[in-house]
C-alpha cells in the first residue's frame, strides 16, 4: 500500500533513523501517543540504540503517518487495526478496504445526523433565552429534565 508521507527524496534513498522526539515532530503525533501506539500494538516496537533509546526507521514513519491520517479521518483504533491487518498481510484487495471504509462512512453519517439534531435542539433552546428577560432559564431547565 502506498502510504504518503513527508519523507523526502533524500530520505527514501538513505537510511532514516529518528529518535522518538524527531518522529513526533515529523508526524505531529505527540510522543506519548507514539508510546501508546507501541504499547497497544498499532506501532511495532523499534530497535533500541546501545544507550536504550528508541530508533525509528522509514517504515515507522510511514506507519505512524498512516495512523495519524486515519485518526484525522475519524477511524477508530479498532478500524485502523483492521486496515493495518490487511496491509501487514500484504494480500488485500480494494474490495476489502472498500468494505471497511463503507462501514466507517455509515458511522460518520450517523454522527452527522446526531449533530444536526443537536444543533436544532440547541438553537430552539437558546432562542427561548434570547431576550434575557425570562426569570428562569429554559436552557438550564432543559438540562435538568
Amino acid at each position: 500500500m502506498a502510504i504518503h508521507t513527508d519523507v523526502t527524496a533524500r530520505d527514501s534513498q538513505e537510511s532514516v533513523t529518528l529518535s522518538i522526539g524527531a518522529l513526533s515532530k515529523r508526524t505531529g503525533v505527540h510522543l506519548e501517543t507514539v508510546r501508546y501506539y507501541e504499547n497497544i500494538g498499532i506501532m511495532p516496537a523499534p530497535p533500541r540504540s546501545p544507550a536504550g533509546h528508541r530508533r525509528y526507521d522509514r517504515e515507522h514513519l510511514k506507519r505512524l503517518t498512516f495512523v495519524k491520517r486515519s485518526r484525522e479521518l475519524g477511524f477508530t483504533l479498532k478500524e485502523i487495526r483492521a486496515l493495518l491487518a490487511l496491509v501487514d498481510g500484504g494480500d488485500y484487495t480494494c474490495g476489502e478496504v472498500h468494505e471497511l471504509t463503507v462501514s466507517h462512512l455509515h458511522d460518520v453519517r450517523e454522527k452527522i445526523a446526531d449533530l444536526q439534531r443537536l444543533e436544532t435542539t440547541l438553537a430552539e433552546i437558546s432562542e427561548q433565552c434570547a431576550d434575557g428577560t425570562i426569570p428562569d432559564c429554559p436552557f438550564i431547565e432543559t438540562l435538568f429534565r
